[in-house]
């Protein structure tokens, strides 16, 4: 043989072995995709695309179907034979649009267009360019719902006029909500860790039958990231590493997490840690929202000290731990054990709203902060697919045991006696949810529910200059208990592709105990113990009518409610300056009853306009009011004469609105999008129609965005409109202190708005940068309803890496 021949003949070998190789490119970017799992229909042989894309198909016979699999792209197949001839092949990014996959109204994947409710959702791209320093921020960032801050340790998500204890939180199907949730700001979204969420799904509206009680207004669903197994012998390993800084809160952040993945076990592990300095606002907007002085104390005296920057909002850093670790065993391929261990604890975070009240000519408290916010869960999924049962196709079955903690000092300027109390509410949860494919046109999704909550609530008061301590009232009367049993059928009919019928029935049964004993030594209230023993039946009916591909109905109609927790029942706090809140053991449930119209146009996938209006009617709404014990009006609370009240069945809402967003593709690089919501209705009580505290002024945002290959720049605005002293409702008319004055001297929330800039740049696969320029013309501005002034201009860099 030549040496010519010899050549040729290794020319041909070498491009045989080249060919059994190809590269997993993204079909927007082309950039190369690790981590994807190469499988044929039996799973007896597997691959793992490595860092830069390859894999080998080496092992597949000519003839077998090779599927490609990654948890950020839609599964594709292809016969090997015909992939061959390419080197290269691309998968498709999951990306939001009307054939995206959603699971959170019925926690079983579903075809968007099918869902005859709105539902926003943030893939793990968006919040990645998002870059949100909390998942308060996250949603924030939809455009879609508003969030209150009472403090930088916070965010209270408002949907559609509703929030609070009325919008249901779920971690990986298992409800957050507990027994002590407020009707007050809630601020618990915070303990959930952004970089560990996969995707976030919103239910605008009621979900009640899917989710029973609380989730009135709408529903917040957070899936966190899975492990992912390798489907070989071989041992799969990837992990990310991210470091972030921001100017505004001289913000210090750093997360890890990393996957490893066998052929039937995987494992998840995720740690973050990030700390923040006193944040600052803005340089151009009202001077009612500077901080010219502070309380600090030295040597056991408190002195009022000038703030020598009156922007920087002094003391409002704290800093913030997330852990979490996650084991997926998968002995079949219709058989999947999850287990998730999840926690998070907070320092010691001042609620700035109250630092910043006077009493005359001082600052009214020398204290007043939150002790560390802690949550810890543990829930344990079993998933389960069968071909052959009756009863279902495909089940799921959730027990989670979750743990909360939290608690408040607060003490008056120079005073002696600090108050404190401290929340332990132990919520163990059990579901189990069934689907069933009754035909090709119809759709069974059913299940059953079991929580129960046990709350522990302590009080105490000391004297700093004594070193002395006794007990004092607690917030809650200890040892009380919540319960809820319920079960529930939705049923989907689709008789073709462009008509979709969902409707549904749950019945919820309520019961809670408390015992006030221990609280009457300091109150006296003429009752002892409060019982609720209440049920529910809440339906839904809706529709998804797509009469042609370039427009899309949906209608729908639904009946929620939410049954009073021990925080109505029982709880004791001082809710504003002069007003003290008491148990009372005469409440019912609340109920909504609410109608939804949306519709959807898609010119060519080239500009889509994607519209609704809603109408809900509260009924028996439970509200604070002025109360009485045994005949007074006024009591003596921590040394003040303070006003009674309490939560009372004492109005009814009615709340409607609109929104609407388009998005208008240039190109296949250049995309605008926008987002506007209209909010209004009132309370009527007594036949006076009170404004709505939860309504927001009307908001939105708006982007261009434009993305080639490895570069993606986003410049958006967000604005608010104004929301007159007339149209807050009276409990924030009264707050003068987070608002600014009005030509009237009344308070009010002036319109605002902010210029940002973000870009993102993918140096290669491992390597990625993400910066952000917030607020570019330092605008000062305070969300509606909050006590914290948002950041001005503010730098955010992030830097990824990955492998």
């Amino acid at each position: 043989m030549n040496s010519k021949l010899l050549f040729g003949f290794f020319f041909l070998i070498s491009f045989s072995i080249l060919a059994q190789n190809i590269t997993v490119l993204n079909n927007q970017n082309e950039e190369p995709i690790p981590g994807v799992v190469v499988y044929n229909a039996d799973k007896s042989q597997s691959e793992i695309s490595d860092i830069n894309g390859i894999v080998s198909i080496q092992r597949f016979s000519d003839n077998e179907i090779i599927f490609f699999r990654h948890m950020s792209f839609q599964d594709f197949s292809i016969e090997k034979s015909k992939l061959k001839a390419t080197l290269s092949m691309y998968l498709e990014p999951l990306t939001e649009g009307l054939d995206e996959v959603v699971v959170s109204a019925s926690k079983f994947g579903q075809g968007k267009r099918d869902i005859p409710q709105k539902i926003v959702s943030i893939s793990s791209s968006a919040i990645a360019l998002d870059n949100p320093q909390t998942s308060a921020d996250l949603l924030e960032n939809t455009g879609n719902v508003y969030v209150q801050k009472s403090q930088l340790g916070g965010g209270s998500p408002m949907i559609r006029g509703l929030s609070t204890n009325r919008l249901l939180i779920t971690v990986d199907g298992v409800r957050m909500n507990n027994a002590i949730f407020r009707s007050g700001n809630v601020q618990n979204v915070i303990s959930i860790d952004p970089f560990g969420i996969e995707h976030t799904e919103v239910i605008l509206g009621a979900g009640s039958v899917v989710y029973g009680s609380d989730a009135i207004g709408g529903v917040m669903s957070f899936y966190t990231k899975s492990p992912q197994l390798s489907y070989t012998d071989n041992l799969g390993v990837s992990a990310n590493a991210v470091v972030r800084y921001a100017t505004a809160n001289n913000e210090k952040t750093g997360h890890v997490d990393f996957n490893i993945g066998l052929k039937k076990w995987a494992f998840f592990s995720s740690v973050s840690y990030t700390d923040f300095d006193d944040l600052r606002m803005g340089s151009h907007g009202p001077d009612d929202y500077l901080r010219p002085e502070y309380v600090i104390t030295e040597n056991g005296e408190d002195q009022i000290v000038v703030n020598p920057n009156p922007e920087v909002q002094v003391p409002t850093g704290y800093n913030q731990i997330n852990v979490m670790q996650k084991v997926r065993f998968e002995p079949r391929d219709n058989l999947t054990y999850d287990l998730g261990l999840y926690y998070s604890t907070t320092s010691d975070y001042s609620r700035y709203d109250r630092l910043i009240r006077y009493k005359g000519d001082d600052l009214r408290s020398a204290e007043w902060n939150y002790g560390p916010q802690r949550w810890f869960m543990s829930n344990l999924q079993v998933t389960k697919l069968s071909r052959h049962s009756l009863l279902y196709d495909k089940f799921q079955a959730n027990v989670a045991y979750q743990n909360f903690q939290e608690s408040r000092i607060d003490r008056d300027y120079q005073s002696v006696i600090r108050n404190s109390t401290e929340e332990h509410v132990d919520a163990i949860s059990a579901n189990i949810d069934f689907e069933k494919q009754l035909s090709l046109k119809t759709q069974l999704f059913y299940g059953l529910e079991y929580v129960y909550n046990k709350v522990h609530s302590y009080g105490e008061q000391e004297n700093i200059e004594e070193n002395t301590v006794i007990d004092a009232i607690s917030r809650y009367p200890n040892g009380s208990d919540w319960s809820s049993m319920s079960a529930y059928t939705n049923f989907k009919y689709k008789p073709s592709s462009q008509f979709i019928l969902q409707t549904g029935l749950r019945y919820n049964h309520v019961l809670a105990n408390a015992n006030f004993e221990e609280n009457n030594v300091f109150l006296n209230l003429p009752f002892d113990t409060a019982e609720i023993n209440t049920g529910a039946l809440t339906g839904t009916a809706g529709i998804s009518w797509i009469p042609a591909d370039i427009i899309q109905w949906k209608l729908n109609f639904s009946t929620a409610f939410r049954a009073p927790n021990i925080d109505d029942v029982g709880k004791v706090f001082d809710s504003e300056p002069g007003a003290i809140v008491i148990p009372n053991d005469d409440l019912n449930p609340e109920y909504a009853y609410t109608g939804d119209l949306g519709v959807s146009i898609n010119i060519e996938n080239k500009v889509i306009i994607d519209a609704a209006t809603y109408y809900t009617f509260l009924d028996d709404a439970l509200v604070r009011r002025d109360s009485e014990i045994n005949g007074d009006s006024y009591i003596d609370y921590n040394g003040e004469n303070s006003r009674v009240q309490s939560m009372q069945n004492a109005a009814e809402a009615r709340i409607y609105g609109f929104e609407a967003g388009i998005q208008i593709h240039f190109s296949e690089a250049l995309k605008l999008t926008s987002q506007y919501n209209v909010v209004s209705g009132y309370e009527m009580e007594e036949d006076e129609k009170l404004p709505l505290r939860h309504a927001a002024p009307k908001f939105g945002n708006t982007h261009l965005t434009w993305q080639q290959n490895k570069l993606t720049i986003d410049a958006y605005a967000m604005y608010n409109e104004e929301m007159s002293y007339n149209d807050l409702a009276p409990s924030e008319q009264g707050k003068d202190y987070i608002y600014a004055s009005d030509e009237d001297g009344n308070p009010y929330t002036p319109s605002w708005y902010t210029f940002n800039l973000r870009t993102q740049y993918k140096f290669n696969p491992a390597l990625t940068l993400t910066a952000s320029l917030e607020n570019i013309t330092d605008q000062r501005y305070r969300p509606y309803s909050s006590g914290i002034s948002g950041a001005g201009r503010n730098l955010i860099v992030a830097v990824k890496y990955s492998i």
